[in-house]
């Protein structure tokens, strides 16, 4: 079995539109959606939700002012104001560093989980899928992003699939780390602009520290041929395999959107599932 994350340097380079291409071409599969603080995939996966279970990814601090004895401690040590002056916790506000709770004198301020999102394991046409929901204002989507994954490889395991197919998170922070972090093959989704070639080179360091093999896809390729031709440059200079161009052709994408299907299923002669169907045997061939 071989995990295969997809990953962008930003969000909006058409990352999860490639995935769910990859996702009508590769047979036997798991998808994951591990954008977990703007997950998308569903909407056109319409999935068949069959479990759902909550997702602690932090604490909040609670203030027991039955037995508080208001010296001010605590509000004098809150960095983020989430405290009131009576002795009211925002839970909005609260970044749940535990500064309040250690420096309490009385130890009278609680210092619970509380349920950041939920994760969902669903069934699909294409196969089952692993995804979740962030709540507005938390935090810890690495945490989140780490469940997905783990949850997916229980199924690819148990059900013996030969890949799970990950839509990463975009930008090279935490949830990145935990969208990558042990995966088989990386497939970076740039695109032909100075910010492309930057996030590029920001990405291809990430996956180098981490020692983890790659590839490069660049859509919308024919918006413009120079910076296209940079990114294939800078592919080599990182050492990562340049897997294919996918040209701009909004009309096939945005129809295959609205209509809740792959760019693939809508079209499967278009210009873009032509080069995707080229970048899917490229990409099986080298992992």
């Amino acid at each position: 079995m071989k995990e295969i994350v997809v990953i962008s340097g930003k969000g909006g380079t058409g990352k999860t539109t490639f995935v769910l291409a990859l996702g009508s071409l590769f047979k036997n599969i798991v998808l994951a959606d591990c954008d977990v603080d703007a997950a998308d995939m569903f909407l056109v996966l319409k999935p068949d939700v069959k479990t759902e279970s909550e997702f602690s990814g932090g604490k909040k601090a609670f203030i027991d002012k039955t037995a508080c004895t208001e010296c001010g401690k605590c509000i004098e040590v809150c960095e983020y104001d989430a405290i009131s002056p009576d002795f009211v916790v925002d839970e909005i506000k609260c970044e749940g560093c535990g500064a309040c709770v250690y420096f309490c004198p009385e130890k009278t301020i609680e210092f619970n989980e509380v349920v950041s999102g939920m994760v969902f394991i669903s069934e699909t046409r294409l196969g089952p899928f692993v995804h979740a929901k962030l709540n507005p204002g938390m935090e810890n989507s690495g945490k989140l992003v780490s469940r997905v994954r783990n949850e997916a490889k229980k199924i690819a395991v148990e059900k013996e699939k030969d890949f799970i197919l990950t839509d990463g998170s975009p930008g090279v922070g935490c949830p990145v780390i935990s969208s990558i972090s042990g995966a088989d093959y990386v497939v970076i989704v740039s695109e032909p602009t100075v910010s492309g070639v930057h996030d590029l080179e920001r990405v291809g360091d990430l996956l180098a520290h981490f020692k983890i093999k790659g590839g490069v896809v660049v859509n919308k390729w024919d918006l413009n041929k120079e910076k296209t031709d940079e990114i294939e440059e800078v592919s080599k200079k990182l050492r990562l395999d340049f897997l294919g161009k996918i040209p701009y052709e909004i009309d096939t994408v945005l129809a295959a959107m609205n209509n809740e299907k792959t760019v693939i299923e809508y079209n499967p002669r278009s210009e873009v599932s032509k080069s995707v169907k080229l970048i899917a045997e490229k990409l099986k061939s080298v992992i």
